[in-house]
């Protein structure tokens, strides 16, 4: 927490402090206090001292963190105590509402829930209490008649919204109607006693501030308006987040007279129990409306089965006593590993809040599998972690099933995702949107500013609100902003963080159309609206979740930890016979016919496996062809398919391609008209083949389908745990891929050393019976291939024909430049474009070039832009610019590699260290692949090293002057355009890669 960057201080909100020192301090029998001197000056000059005291005390602060300070300072001394001011940890961490309250019986769930968020959700009382949420507050908000209000519960509970949860959850629509009509009556005597009638109604007591003192008042309550609904509200003053079910103005009728205000609404399905948890989240959405409005000071907690609504006071005790534990729930959270002191100082995972002696809550709590778990395999070998003597062998009971190499291998990728996640949040998340002015996160691309809404607001479908932006004076700046990317959209005066979030649909000069879930329509036509890229941790929990999954005891689980854990052996069918129906024979034969030998091979292996097979996909061996085949060949011997990677295709229709939109879930249901459970089962169980991303997979139809076959593209390049979701679905699975290329990205240093990079395909790699290698390539002539066998492949690659050996690029207006070609200097220039001279090496070390000399290309999405603006400025936008990690998969007639790199210091660049990157940029270009860069500086790096020598030795490095220089980058780009070839890739490596992956797309 020590390294948090300064800006926290520089650009946060007002009252940011850094922590420098922690004292406790007892004096003559009095309660003891906790001093704690602090600085708001990233020079950790300029300090002041913050008391803490009546319970305060207890907040677990140490030297290093940040704080957010609430009350008065009098001569640079805080003090906060019973009475007044808010010590807040963490504030950047925004909690909800739902998670603190928890917290109040089981600190231990509050925190395994915000790990293991998939835990929390999918039962029937959550799906029949949302579908009730949506019911009620449509109807408030439009104020319709009991008749309206049955048509709107049979719109809802019959239309197309909620079906996928009563798929997932085995439930049946009329089911839902007959228990949501219980509840409608309730419905109707609510609002006639709080919205048409108040004046009938019983009194209520609410404590409320009148003339300076705080009372209890006897009063009616009228609500006069329905503001909002699933109003949301980031706060990163009190670090609370959460989503208000009805925001209201209220009349409150006492006998000193009326008084008007804007109050939250918190509504509640389940049975009316007015517990000291469903009154703590209203007391915390008092908070919250500190944002945007005036204490409201009290809220209301509706309990929909029985209409009883009870008013709830935002005291200041309770609010102290709920920032508290909020405060504890943090610091768990941010403080989930420490560093040994024993040698080179290891992360070690750290203790949770300790287990409750309580084995009867135990028993229906969500995290319990999770609790028990991390009880086992982590805790227990701590030193001075006790456990409640009653539940240690409820405990051991209940993960008895795991090996101890089980128990090893979740305590080592437990600790390796908290490591990457903690290096996520410290250069990533949804703070910058209220740390960063909207300026300057635009001139990274990362944010629009200054902007209006234009035109009015549709609603594409139930829940989704189409949005029209415009820049409320000139142009919209460049922007890294592309449709389909995920946008926070915020008002940019105080208060208005995280309005909605959503999709982008279109991006122009002069307008940024996005799909939002809410609609923002009711807000004042003034409002200055920013559009920020969403960088929160979406997905974040799936690896977490994946884990989790992966040591239940059930027989799918058991089995994958055997083969992924323990290394089982993989068994496979004898006779292809078994396997291949008669009426199939004929359709695969054919399939066959386009294949060579090892594709075909692999399509053998795949059908004989009873476990799970892997290919190796090696540069230009047609794995997309393969993949096709399999699919084809699977599909016509009767087996379900599900293939995934990062046709009935899930996922939202907005993030598809144009081309394959009308084969998403979304699609096929509206062209179909599907309204019922029972069409959208048919619609799952007719597909026999199903696509969607490793991330997708929580999708409801896996929870009922089991596929036969699963296929993993680019499994090398996926982590562990995320490749593993799908496999839960599936009785045999294959993963195509090649380690030799890109690895699965990890940012934390310590995680990937821990062993955070290896892919599932790696792992399993060893296994070389289950292998297939895919060895003829359709892409690169002999002379580029040459150098990925030489740097990677052991000879392995072949070409598959002549043609593709011998091939050279096509440059149709060549004779009409040789003119240009009379200028000594320009001589290179020959040799570069000779198609004769499909390698060539450009060393720059004469020319003394720096990478500011080049046009740098880096993972740095904001330097893509930069070199993509300079190429508009040429009026040339068909050449293409981008990264190494975009093009894995991919080709060009051809490639320009740019090493910038033209020093000999020590501090050598991981990126250019990295054989594996190398490789891939090397085996993009079929017919010409010319690499510019500094000799010297380059023999540094292993790879590079092998790479010269056989350059070298192939004469296929050329020197240029400084002169020469200073026109190779206009010319050489030029060139090829002019050439009429300017479908290529401009790579660069970048020496600081490591540290410049925080920014990459």
């Amino acid at each position: 927490v020590a390294d948090l960057p300064d800006t926290i201080l520089k650009n946060g909100l007002n009252n940011r402090y850094r922590v420098l020192e922690v004292n406790v301090i007892q004096r003559n029998g009095s309660d003891p206090e906790k001093h704690l001197t602090i600085t708001a000056s990233p020079s950790l000059e300029d300090t002041e001292l913050c008391i803490l005291r009546n319970g305060w005390e207890s907040v677990p602060v140490v030297p290093g963190d940040i704080v957010h300070l609430e009350g008065e300072c009098s001569s640079g001394t805080w003090v906060i105590n019973a009475q007044c001011g808010y010590l807040v940890l963490y504030p950047d961490l925004l909690l909800s509402g739902t998670t603190i309250s928890n917290s109040i019986r089981c600190m231990r769930r509050a925190v395994l829930s915000e790990r293991f968020r998939g835990s929390e959700s999918g039962s029937r009382q959550m799906l029949i209490g949302t579908i009730l949420h949506d019911i009620f507050q449509q109807s408030v908000t439009n104020n319709l008649t009991q008749e309206k209000v049955q048509e709107l519960a049979n719109k809802i509970v019959y239309g197309q919204k909620y079906l996928k949860e009563m798929y997932h959850l085995n439930l049946k629509q009329a089911q839902i109607m007959q228990e949501v009509e219980e509840y409608l009556p309730s419905f109707f005597k609510w609002a006639e006693d709080f919205m048409h009638n108040p004046a009938n109604q019983n009194k209520m007591q609410l404590k409320l501030s009148n003339g300076g003192k705080t009372e209890d008042v006897s009063s009616k309550i009228e609500i006069v308006d329905i503001l909002d609904i699933e109003e949301n509200i980031w706060s990163p003053r009190f670090g609370l987040k959460g989503k208000i079910d009805v925001t209201a103005r209220v009349k409150i009728h006492c006998q000193s007279g009326v008084q008007s205000r804007i109050m939250p609404l918190e509504l509640k399905s389940g049975k009316e129990s007015n517990s000291i948890e469903h009154r703590s989240q209203v007391i915390l959405y008092t908070l919250l409306n500190l944002e945007r409005r005036v204490d409201p000071e009290a809220g209301f907690l509706l309990y929909l089965k029985t209409g009883t609504m009870y008013p709830v006071s935002g005291a200041r005790m309770d609010r102290r006593e709920l920032m508290k534990l909020r405060n504890h729930v943090a610091f768990y959270l941010t403080h989930s590993t420490y560093k040994s002191d024993v040698g080179r100082q290891k992360s070690q995972l750290a203790a949770l809040p300790p287990v409750i002696d309580d084995s009867q809550a135990c028993k229906h709590c969500s995290q319990m599998h999770n609790c028990f778990l991390y009880s086992r395999a982590v805790e227990q070998k701590m030193a001075g972690v006790a456990f409640p003597p009653a539940m240690v062998p409820v405990i051991d009971r209940e993960t008895q099933h795991l090996k101890p190499s089980h128990l090893e291998y979740f305590s080592l990728w437990y600790l390796m995702l908290t490591l990457e996640l903690q290096s996520g949040e410290h250069k990533k998340g949804y703070k910058n949107i209220w740390m960063i002015p909207a300026l300057e996160r635009e001139k990274a691309g990362d944010c629009v500013g200054n902007m209006i809404r234009v035109d009015e607001v549709h609603e594409i479908s139930e829940g989704q609100y189409l949005h029209f932006f415009q820049r409320r004076n000139g142009a919209i700046p460049g922007t890294n902003l592309l449709v389909g990317d995920r946008v926070v959209v915020s008002g940019e005066e105080k208060g208005l963080l995280g309005l909605a979030t959503g999709y982008v649909r279109e991006v122009s000069a002069t307008k940024v159309s996005c799909l939002l879930g809410r609609n923002l329509s009711n807000l004042s036509e003034n409002t200055i609206f920013r559009l920020d890229h969403g960088e929160g941790d979406v997905g974040s929990g799936i690896p977490f979740e994946n884990l989790s999954k992966l040591m239940k005891d059930s027989p799918v689980s058991e089995r994958l930890r055997n083969l992924i854990i323990d290394f089982q052996k993989p068994h496979f069918i004898q006779h292809l016979s078994s396997v291949l129906p008669p009426e199939a024979k004929e359709t695969v034969a054919n399939i066959l016919k386009g294949l060579n030998k090892p594709q075909k091979q692999a399509m053998k292996q795949v059908l004989l496996s009873k476990d799970y097979t892997l290919i190796v996909g090696m540069p230009g061996t047609g794995k997309t062809t393969t993949i096709c085949a399999l699919v084809r060949i699977l599909s016509a011997c009767g087996f379900s398919v599900l293939l995934t990677i990062g046709f009935l295709r899930l996922g939202r229709a907005q993030k598809v391609h144009p081309d394959i939109q009308k084969y998403t879930e979304e699609e096929i249901c509206r062209s179909r008209s599907i309204k019922s459970v029972t069409d959208l089962e048919e619609v799952y169980n007719s597909q026999p083949v199903v696509a969607t991303s490793c991330m997708g997979v929580n999708h409801p139809i896996f929870v009922q389908k089991q596929f036969d076959f699963c296929i993993v593209d680019e499994a090398s390049q996926i982590s562990q745990l995320i490749c593993l979701g799908p496999l839960f679905c599936s009785k045999r699975f294959v993963l195509v891929g090649d380690h030799q290329q890109l690895p699965p990205l990890v940012l934390n240093a310590e995680a990937r050393d821990l062993g955070m990079s290896e892919s599932l395909f790696k792992r399993l790699e060893q296994n070389q019976n289950a292998v297939v290698q895919l060895t003829v390539q359709y892409r690169m002539n002999s002379k580029i291939m040459s150098l990925s066998n030489m740097l990677v492949y052991e000879g392995k690659l072949e070409c598959g024909s002549e043609k593709v050996s011998n091939a050279t690029v096509n440059l149709p207006n060549l004779k009409k430049l040789k003119l240009d070609f009379g200028d000594a200097s320009k001589t290179w220039l020959k040799e570069v474009l000779d198609p004769d001279t499909p390698v060539c090496f450009l060393n720059t070390e004469k020319a003394g070039c720096k990478p500011s000399d080049i046009g740098i290309i880096s993972p740095y999405r904001h330097q893509l832009k930069t070199i993509t603006d300079l190429m508009a400025k040429w009026k040339e936008s068909r050449v293409e610019v981008n990264t190494v990690d975009k093009y894995q998969g991919r080709d060009k007639s051809i490639i320009i590699v740019s090493f910038v790199r033209n020093s000999t210091d020590e501090n050598l660049g991981t990126l250019l260290k990295d054989w594996r990157r190398l490789n891939v940029a090397i085996t993009r270009a079929k017919h010409k692949l010319v690499m510019v860069g500094c000799v010297p500086s380059l023999r540094c790096y292993p790879p590079l090293e092998k790479l010269l020598c056989h350059l070298q030795s192939q004469a296929m490095i050329s020197f240029f002057s400084v002169l020469v220089w200073e026109r190779c980058k206009i010319h050489l780009l030029r060139f090829e355009v002019r050439m009429g070839r300017f479908d290529y890739l401009s790579y660069t490596f970048n020496s600081d890669w490591q540290h410049s992956t925080t920014c990459a797309d």
